[in-house]
């Protein structure tokens, strides 16, 4: 009767065991699951942030160019005349003198 009683635990508790074991899988499975997906999702945020980042850089160099590029343009205009001014006073000199 001990004998019995001893066999009918020992299945229920290796149906129990086996019963834990699987569902300890399954959440396993879904955990590692979760965790590829997230996995995933943040390497895509990662490029996503990456490209806007490039992006942004992009813009700011051009604009930075563009900036040089006009800086140049006004030296050039500046210089250019800096270059006529003393000819220019000196027409007025003559017109001055000639007009006495």
């Amino acid at each position: 009767m001990i004998l019995i009683i001893g066999l009918s635990l020992s299945f229920v508790a290796i149906g129990v065991l086996y019963y834990l074991n699987n569902e300890l899988k399954k959440k396993l499975n879904n955990n590692n699951r979760a965790l590829l997906a997230l996995q995933q999702e943040f390497t895509q945020y990662q490029l996503t942030e990456s490209r806007a980042q490039e992006k942004i850089i992009a813009k700011e160099e051009i604009r930075h160019d563009n900036i040089a590029k006009c800086i140049t343009k006004n030296e050039q205009l500046i210089n250019a005349v800096n270059k006529r001014i003393p000819d220019e006073i000196k027409k007025c000199i003559k017109h001055i003198e000639l007009g006495k």
